[in-house]
């Protein structure tokens, strides 16, 4: 009996050992995954372009490409589709980004909401919600926005 409770300690104490710097990094990576796949999945229209532009996003900020962005694609949306808030996603970036990087987040989510030349009611209201759980003030959360229209060509 006393044996089996020992196991029990140790395999608990086991799991609440810290993550890899390998096993860190995949979670920020899947967590940015799954906010951008959050605005594409907002628009209704669902175009292939906004899909597109997540992935090309992911290619070039996290530097994957190949079979391991398949893999995070694939995890990204499969976590989109099953989750109930952003809070799990967000709350791992607050502890391992530094404001520069959780603005970028903000700005690559602006672009994939505007990579088909629209912007849904929805996916504004996304981004408005992640920006605030990731601490972005207003002022960052408008220039990430700005400059996300500017690239998508849609500024006058």
């Amino acid at each position: 009996m006393l044996h089996a409770l020992k196991d029990l300690f140790d395999n608990l104490i086991g799991q609440a050992t810290e993550p890899s710097p390998a096993e860190r990094q995949h979670a920020q990576n899947l967590a940015t995954a799954v906010l951008l796949v959050e605005v594409m999945r907002a628009d209704p229209a669902k175009t292939a372009v906004e899909r597109q532009a997540v992935v090309l996003t992911l290619q070039q900020r996290l530097q994957l490409d190949g079979a391991a962005l398949t893999q995070l694609m694939l995890q990204a949306e499969q976590s989109a589709a099953h989750a109930y808030d952003y809070h799990r996603f967000t709350s791992s970036l607050n502890e391992h980004c530094t404001q520069a990087q959780k603005i970028q987040i903000v700005e690559d989510m602006w672009q994939v909401a505007y990579a088909d030349g629209t912007l849904g009611a929805v996916e504004n209201s996304v981004i408005n919600q992640v920006a605030g759980l990731l601490y972005v003030t207003h002022g960052e959360y408008i220039g990430a926005k700005m400059r996300a229209k500017e690239a998508a060509g849609l500024l006058l």
